[in-house]
């Protein structure tokens, strides 16, 4: 245990014991000292701390703090009543604190209990209050504003996870706070039951069990009751202002020494202004003019000094900026920041805004981090930091999506209206604006808050614009996905499988694979929307595979074929028959015989014509799935599925390639229609 941590137990323990066992007067003397000076240094630490989380554990100091100070309150009663010699602290605060004088003394006393108890204590405890309901109630604000900041790439995910914590520990204190002050509260209650017992008890114990005259007895331990209260309510009245200080702190940019004189002393005009007046009080009227004049002219004297400075400062200011403009002009432009791309970036009209700005109650941002967790569970992928701001240039309604730095798609959107798209079983027209969702290019209309419960009604798919965006960018991410991984971010993937699968990965990297060849391999998965979620099987394909051939696209065709079951549960329907399209071996034959291999990897020689033919048989077979609302799937051998997809990808995006080694044994295929040619 540490000496700290032993300290405070016995610090703690200590109190519960001298509510216990009667302790002499000169240890009662030694300890109310020791309690005076452990309220000062709380006093103190409180006034010169730079913000209230700098004493998160002040709720616990009060608590520990107020049971000791009852101890001492308990033990010194046993040594009034007992003895009538509480020690020379004691009596030392009724006779010198209290002028040694019975009346005065009790008037000091009740006027520290009112202070204490009416003033300070009422304000902290208010404070306190409002302080842990409005900390608490602004959580989720700056949560989401924690979360916004880290996905437009303000802070770090360490700053964010550092945010975080801090935000927790002030919603806790605070909320503890509010409770501790109740403890302040009870204590200075609980001090004037005691001072009232103290008194009535000793003058019992005086008249009954001493033989003291009814006068004596009063006077003696009136003045030792007053003492006593005295001595354990100056502690506590430093506790209390303590706490004051505490929870009223409102700025950690400036000790509250230089806060307080720097609002008070430096408005030259406010100085002059009081200076003047406490002049004029001290001439014209019938005020002591040898304090209020001398006085008044001392303040004058520092509003001039003040507005002297003033000028001098707004004058050094001036120079500064004008000098930081010349420095500007005459260094090189530092062009660092202009090369720097941004992976992804959201850029919009100012009607937009509103829809970026949780203030005026818009969610995108909350959607753009949806965005980047749906693509990290679907594909595996971590999408990178996604750019939002906006840009005067563009339309009011319009916005733009940028991949590293170019424009790739834009769309335009009506800030109060809804879209409404016919799924193609709607009947009754209803009235709008034409337009075209700019996803998918989808014949739809514009309409109003008014017509939306109607379009539903009717069975027209309706959406409001931030979903339009957010679907808008999620299919633009998804088809660049495979772009924006980097070899930074396969270092990462991998440094993550590395801590539960640390020999796959010595076994793996860089002994037989470098990191770039197998960006390539997860690149060539993403491309055609395979999710690489399951890092451990195409590892392990690729330890498996790479003593034979580094080749990415080879490789990739091996990590395919371990990820067979995943490929078949995205592309097959389970439990029923799935129509594909397959190719004519004599054409498997002509792609494989145009094979040319060479050092940077194989490529296709076929004749352009020849190729064309192939491309219009397939483009006239994949229709006829089309036209039966599914996908066009074609089934190859596994040696030619990948130049096939190379052949076709230009031309046929969308059509899934898959061979015969990706699909689970338990898949029933219908072939609908070979591609010959």
């Amino acid at each position: 245990m540490k000496r700290t941590s032993l300290f405070v137990g016995i610090y703690l323990l200590s109190a519960i014991v001298f509510l216990i066992v009667s302790i002499p007067s000169w240890l009662l003397d030694i300890l109310l000292a020791f309690n005076m000076l452990v309220a000062l240094i709380v006093m103190f630490n409180a006034l010169y701390s730079k913000e209230a989380m700098d004493m998160n554990s002040f709720p616990t100091i009060l608590l520990m703090t107020t049971i000791f100070r009852i101890s001492l309150n308990v033990s010194s009663t046993k040594l009034i009543l007992g003895t009538g010699d509480p020690g020379n602290v004691v009596r030392v605060f009724g006779e010198f604190v209290g002028g040694n004088n019975l009346v005065v003394g009790f008037i000091i006393f009740i006027i520290l209990i009112i202070v204490q108890f009416m003033v300070i204590n009422k304000g902290s405890e208010r404070v306190a209050e409002v302080t842990a309901r409005f900390t608490l109630d602004a959580m989720p604000g700056k949560q989401m504003a924690i979360d916004a900041d880290l996905n437009t790439g303000a802070i770090t995910d360490a700053e964010a996870a550092q945010r975080r914590k801090k935000l927790q520990d002030e919603s806790a204190f605070y909320g503890s706070m509010d409770g501790a002050v109740k403890y302040v509260k009870g204590d200075a209650t609980a001090g004037l039951i005691i001072t009232v017992i103290n008194l009535v008890g000793g003058i019992i114990m005086g008249v009954v069990y001493m033989g003291m005259e009814a006068t004596e007895a009063m006077q003696t331990y009136s003045i030792l009751t007053i003492g006593d209260g005295l001595v354990s309510q100056i502690p506590s009245l430093l506790i209390s202002m303590s706490t004051g200080i505490l929870v009223t702190k409102a700025s950690k940019e400036l000790d509250l020494g230089d806060s307080i004189f720097t609002q008070l002393f430096t408005a030259s005009g406010v100085l002059m202004m009081s200076g003047g007046a406490l002049i004029a009080l001290g001439i014209l009227t019938p005020l002591p003019i040898y304090i209020f004049v001398p006085m008044g002219a001392a303040i004058l004297a520092v509003g001039v000094s003040a507005r002297g400075k003033e000028s001098l400062g707004a004058a050094k200011a001036e120079t500064e900026v004008e000098e930081e403009e010349a420095e500007e002009v005459r260094k090189l432009e530092n062009v660092n920041s202009l090369l720097q791309v941004d992976p992804i970036e959201l850029e919009f009209g100012y009607g937009i805004i509103p829809l970026a700005d949780a203030n005026q109650g818009g969610d995108l941002l909350d959607r753009v981090v949806m965005i980047r967790r749906q693509i990290a569970l679907e594909l595996g992928a971590v999408v990178p930091i996604i750019r939002l701001r906006d840009n005067i240039q563009l339309n009011p309604n319009q916005y733009i999506i940028k991949i590293k730095g170019i424009q790739l798609s834009e769309g335009e959107i009506l800030f109060d209206h809804y879209m409404a798209m016919n799924p193609g079983n709607v009947e009754e027209e209803i009235n709008g604006i034409p337009t075209f969702e700019p996803a998918f290019h989808i014949p739809a209309i514009w309409i109003t808050e008014n017509q939306r419960e109607k379009a539903e009604a009717l069975g027209y798919t309706v959406v409001d614009p931030p979903s339009i965006i957010a679907t808008h960018l999620t299919e633009i991410i998804k088809a660049h996905i495979d772009e924006l991984l980097s070899r930074q971010d396969v270092q990462r993937l991998i440094d993550n499988v590395k801590e539960t699968n640390q020999t796959l990965i010595d076994e793996l990297v860089p002994k037989l694979l470098g990191v770039g060849e197998i960006q390539k391999v997860l690149q060539n998965l993403l491309r055609e929307g395979i999710s690489i979620r399951d890092l451990i099987t195409i590892f392990e394909a690729l330890a498996d595979h790479a003593t034979v051939t580094r080749d990415p696209d080879v490789l990739t065709e091996y990590a395919r074929q371990a990820l067979k079951r995943a490929i078949s549960n995205k592309f097959f329907m389970p439990n029923e028959t799935t129509s594909v399209i397959t190719l004519d071996p004599k054409v498997e034959q002509e792609i494989m015989s145009s094979v040319k291999q060479t050092e940077q990897g194989a490529y296709l020689t076929l004749d352009p014509e020849r190729t064309q033919k192939i491309i219009k048989a397939t483009e006239k077979e994949s229709s006829k799935l089309e036209n039966l609302g599914k996908s066009s799937i074609i089934i190859t051998s596994p040696i030619v599925r990948m130049y096939f997809k190379k052949m076709t990808q230009e031309y046929l995006k969308d059509l899934i390639v898959v061979s015969y080694n990706e699909i689970e044994s338990n898949v029933e295929l219908q072939s609908v229609g070979m591609v010959s040619a």
